[in-house]
């Protein structure tokens, strides 16, 4: 039996990095997707023939519907992501079919992404670079445009894990004063001064500026809406490095209208890349192209670990990031 044979069958459902390409050839009978195409379900699906792993990213919606579709050779779902809000964990677990993610390898790239929302939207950084680029820039004046001052102000943590963590700890190289709320507080090292809100409802009206960084959850979607950004102090900032499905674009887009707030800084938005188009004209929205995990450094380091769990998985051994069983 030739050892293509032998080895497991793995269906690479987007094109990743070479690094990540060659070790994958070199302990899988895979199938890459060279032409990075994206897959519809049935395309999925019909590529998953045969294969008994499937290595995903968030830009395959493997609902219940796709999942009970499966072959049934497919015993685990890698996900090239931290988040797996675009796998039905339970319909996979039903199926008897492993799910696994890849956390801690996006952290430092995440929260230096949120810090770039913050300063980026304080700053001005987006009018400020359509003025250059459209050459409106004209003699420089005392009292505007201005932009927010970050140093020393107050910052709310809407997530307390490994992501928001690494925020706090940028966030105190400006001197800012960190609030947080998660479903628990951390233990008092992992604090490092930082405030605890058994509420999210009783930090905001701490925040002069607020960074979401929680999961995508049902407690969690929509939650930053009207009456939760009303909150919030005149004037505050909002920056999100989460999920796009946290905000409500209604409430932020009409907060940052009527001056409310003072800007926003998205790295996500729901529906992406389909935004809502209003985000668009808003000068005092900082927008980013969902660019949290986007080094090539995080993008391998994320395939390896997709690797560890899938290698574990196929030796007989439960992975180390395994989301159910």
């Amino acid at each position: 039996m030739s050892a293509s044979i032998s080895r497991p069958r793995l269906l690479v459902s987007r094109k990743l990095p070479q690094d990540v390409e060659t070790r994958i050839e070199q302990s899988y009978d895979a199938r890459l997707n060279a032409t990075d195409t994206l897959y519809r379900a049935d395309e999925l699906i019909e590529h998953a023939e045969n294969c008994g792993g499937l290595l995903v990213t968030p830009t395959d919606k493997l609902t219940g519907e796709v999942i009970r579709r499966l072959p049934a050779s497919v015993k685990i779902i890698a996900t090239f992501s931290v988040g797996f809000d675009h796998i039905d964990v339970a319909a996979a677990t039903e199926r008897g079919i492993r799910v696994t993610n890849t956390p801690d390898v996006l952290t430092d790239a995440t929260a230096d992404i949120a810090l770039l929302l913050i300063l980026g939207a304080a700053r001005g950084a987006s009018w400020g670079d359509r003025t250059v680029r459209e050459n409106r820039w004209g003699p420089w004046t005392p009292t505007g445009p201005l932009g927010v001052q970050v140093t020393g102000k107050r910052l709310g943590i809407y997530g307390m894990g490994r992501i928001g963590q690494a925020v706090a700890r940028r966030a105190r190289a400006f001197d800012m004063t960190i609030h947080y709320h998660s479903r628990h507080a951390l233990p008092q090292p992992l604090e490092q001064g930082a405030r605890y809100h058994a509420t999210l409802d009783e930090m905001l009206p701490q925040c002069d500026f607020l960074s979401i960084n929680c999961a995508s959850t049902p407690e969690t979607r929509s939650s930053i809406d009207a009456d939760r950004i009303a909150l919030l102090p005149d004037g505050a900032i909002i920056v999100n490095s989460a999920r796009g499905d946290i905000i409500d674009d209604d409430a932020l887009i009409n907060a940052l209208q009527s001056g409310k707030l003072a800007a926003a800084g998205l790295d996500v938005f729901k529906g992406e890349p389909d935004i809502d188009p209003r985000y668009r004209s808003l000068e005092t929205a900082f927008l980013l192209p969902h660019l949290g995990s986007a080094t090539l450094d995080t993008r391998i380091a994320m395939g390896m670990r997709a690797l560890d769990n899938l290698d574990e998985f196929f030796a007989g051994k439960r992975p180390k990031d395994s989301l159910n069983g």
